[in-house]
């Protein structure tokens, strides 16, 4: 979405500090960009931006799930929530972790697509069910129970709901994508 301009503006060193525009310059240079601004427009808010870093991490990059696992759900949020910002960001860290420019364009087809393993269709699915029910239902757990962990479970619900939150914000906020 992200439509028109930044409803709130990335925030420069003195609006958001020394160690979110460290982390900030930091992301930008492993992802080969700038500050990225989601960063930047979320450490406006010094009390929660952190935190929410930190939790964020604990899912992506340092979750259970396999990495491609993870990049495909971000991915089918992002698609299912319209979030431009959030699709052109994980569409580079999708190849980044082994999937091709074929595989992250298929994501948007959806679960029923052509090229998915079982287990990648049922955690698309489940993306898809949560976005739609905000619960998974009794066929697609069962199915995801015999391809995931209890721990991997409970991630995968927390990372399709961390997110949508995510995506939510930046459409509401009008992030634009980076460069």
């Amino acid at each position: 979405m992200s439509v028109g301009a930044p409803r709130i503006p990335p925030g420069s060193r003195r609006e958001i500090g020394a160690i979110p525009t460290a982390i900030a310059a930091a992301a930008g240079r492993a992802i080969g960009s700038g500050p990225p601004n989601l960063f930047t427009t979320l450490a406006r808010h010094r009390r929660l931006f952190l935190p929410w870093l930190w939790f964020a991490g604990m899912l992506m990059p340092r979750g259970k799930l396999p990495r491609k696992d993870t990049e495909i759900v971000i991915l089918r949020v992002a698609h299912n929530c319209h979030c431009e910002y959030e699709w052109r960001h994980h569409e580079r860290i999708a190849q980044t972790v082994g999937l091709g420019a074929d595989d992250v364009e298929r994501v948007r087809e959806g679960p029923g697509a052509d090229g998915f393993s079982e287990r990648q269709a049922l955690v698309l699915r489940a993306a898809d069910e949560l976005h739609r029910r905000r619960d998974i239902t009794n066929r697609t757990w069962e199915g995801l129970q015999r391809h995931l962990s209890e721990l991997e479970l409970i991630e995968l619900c927390m990372l399709v709901g961390h997110y949508e939150m995510l995506a939510m914000t930046l459409n509401a906020l009008r992030v634009q994508p980076d460069r």
